[in-house]
């Protein structure tokens, strides 16, 4: 097996500190783990030194036909590198869980990935792992306490922090712990999330250094006391054992696109339950060292992108220049009610009857006062009359244009037009920015705004056990958070079988969480699962005779 400078797709990868040094950064700086990828210390963040452009790069409702956000990302970041410009891509790890089930890795595909692709993927360099670490730590920690009764009136019954595991398994969703004799206490019922969900993954996406680190994980809340008080990681005695196994995770990853663009990949948090971006630290990295950056919202913009603006860039001066929205004409068909088998024949009128979906999320993003340009990720069954829909629907809907790619078989080649117009959109000042809800106003105020604005509701209905847990949120002082609604991916709704743009119904919320580490509120608008399970058919992965990874 070599362990020495590997070759990807015919291109023999730089070096990771050439790729430091395209970004003007110091290669004596790097924390290497091997040849390709490196951490990079918080030291080198100068926030005053700020001074590149934010792209937002974001995608209309999922569909199993695909759209290609993370290819399209990888894609663009090498078509600023064809013109000549200083870019970043920022992009979340990929989860060992997907990638063991459906979805696959999570590094772009054709001439548009992320290298080494087989090390992001498998292990990377252990920040899930840590994260997982000191998450079920902290589970251990809780029953304990709970178990010796060290804190007055909290019981191993009151405890609501559960377990993580990176691996996709539904039998564990929902278990009984401490089965057996009393040694083997607390005897409780509790579950597993996969990791990507955990709140600590979130707290890592969001934080800005370790003692805003510290500070979060010390308001994490484990469960709540007879009285109804809350019971914190702080009360437990957690916090500086969680710290010590998330020193090194903090620190974001430097990797390269197949073109030798600089690319940081950090940290994963599940796109439903938590905001779904990589992290703030390596954005404020990134913005410092790149005259452009573009960091990935995860699923449509109906979520990554609305919780990046209302719980990421607003809190730490990261709005953008511009929004790029990917689209596939597959995908407008696939909404437009065409089966999977179907998608690849010519069919103007589904691309008509799923444009709603394309045409609501610009306006969405115009509410903002971003500029919104299309990507419409080519496959070569579209055909022209059908790309001219997109683009007429898009300009009608307020998009500044709509430019067709090729980065899956070209590479950056295929994304010049597109980052030339970026360049043109993004050349004056940040744009002022109008988000959707003040900050201030109660928590149903601000999820009716959301749920009419950006999932085009007409109004909200709660639950019994919502309206009770409101009301204790709001005595707790807890109202002013921003929100992150769990909801599906899979439609604007909370309904995953509406597709293209549902109206005229009432969006159901049926619980609502806090994540007061994160810093936000998550209501649960009807059945968000945060333990996915295998498919009947898993994805298999192998190595070869010299060790690398067949199947990604």
């Amino acid at each position: 097996m070599s362990l020495g400078l590997s070759k990807y797709e015919g291109r023999i990868m730089d070096p990771i500190t050439t790729i430091a040094k395209k970004l003007g950064l110091d290669p004596k700086l790097l924390i290497p783990y091997g040849f390709h990828k490196a951490k990079v210390p918080l030291e080198i963040r100068d926030n005053s030194a700020k001074r590149g452009k934010m792209i937002v790069i974001t995608g209309i409702t999922p569909t199993k036909a695909g759209e290609g956000k993370t290819t399209t990302t990888i894609g663009l970041a090498q078509g600023f590198g064809q013109i000549k410009k200083n870019v970043v891509a920022n992009l979340r790890e990929p989860s060992l869980g997907p990638i063991f089930g459906i979805k696959g890795g999570g590094t772009g595909g054709g001439a548009s990935k992320i290298e080494p692709e087989d090390e992001i993927n498998i292990h990377f360099t252990g920040d899930a792992h840590a994260v997982g670490s000191a998450h079920n730590l902290l589970a251990a920690l809780t029953d304990n306490v709970a178990q010796r009764h060290l804190i007055p009136g909290f019981t191993p019954v009151d405890i609501i922090w559960r377990r993580v595991t990176d691996v996709e398994e539904r039998s564990l969703r929902d278990i009984v712990t401490g089965l057996g004799n009393a040694s083997n206490a607390p005897l409780r019922q509790s579950g597993f999330d996969i990791v990507t969900a955990s709140e600590i993954m979130a707290i890592l996406a969001l934080t800005t250094g370790l003692e805003d680190l510290r500070s979060r994980l010390s308001k994490i809340v484990v469960g709540f006391t007879n009285a109804g008080l809350p019971v914190t990681a702080h009360d437990i005695g957690a916090v500086g054992s969680m710290m010590s196994l998330l020193r090194h995770a903090i620190l974001p990853n430097l990797v390269q696109t197949s073109e030798g663009q600089p690319v940081f990949v950090h940290t994963g948090p599940f796109g439903n339950i938590a905001h779904g971006c990589s992290s703030v630290i390596a954005d404020q990295i990134a913005l410092q060292y790149a005259d452009y950056v573009l960091t990935e919202a995860g699923f449509g913009a109906d979520l990554g992108f609305e919780k990046y603006m209302h719980i990421k860039a607003r809190f730490h001066n990261l709005e953008p220049s511009a929004v790029v929205l990917v689209v596939s004409i597959r995908a407008l068909k696939s909404h437009g009610g065409v089966k999977s088998s179907q998608l690849d024949k010519v069919n103007e009128d589904a691309v008509h009857q799923g444009m709603p979906n394309l045409e609501h999320l610009v306006k969405m993003i115009g509410y903002f006062g971003l500029p919104v340009v299309v990507a419409i990720n080519k496959f070569t069954s579209d055909s022209e009359k059908e790309i001219g829909i997109v683009k007429k629907g898009s300009e009608a809907a307020g998009a500044y244009a709509a430019i067709e790619i090729d980065v899956f078989e070209k590479g950056g080649q295929g994304a010049i037009e597109l980052a030339e117009t970026l360049v043109s959109v993004t050349s004056g000042k940040t744009p002022d920015v109008t988000y959707l809800y003040e900050i201030g106003a109660s928590i149903k105020d601000k999820v009716l705004a959301l749920a009419q604005k950006v999932y085009g509701a007409e109004e909200v209905r709660w639950s019994a056990l919502a309206e009770k847990k409101l009301r204790a949120y709001t005595n707790l002082g807890w109202d002013k958070l921003p929100i992150c609604m769990a909801k599906t991916h899979l439609s604007l709704s909370h309904n995953p079988r509406l597709k293209g743009k549902p109206s005229n119904y009432v969006f159901q919320v049926s619980d609502i969480r806090a994540s007061l580490g994160a810093g936000f509120l998550y209501p649960i608008a009807g059945s968000i699962v945060t333990m996915p399970g295998l498919p009947g058919s898993p994805r298999k992965l192998d190595v070869d005779d010299e060790g690398r990874i067949i199947g990604l």
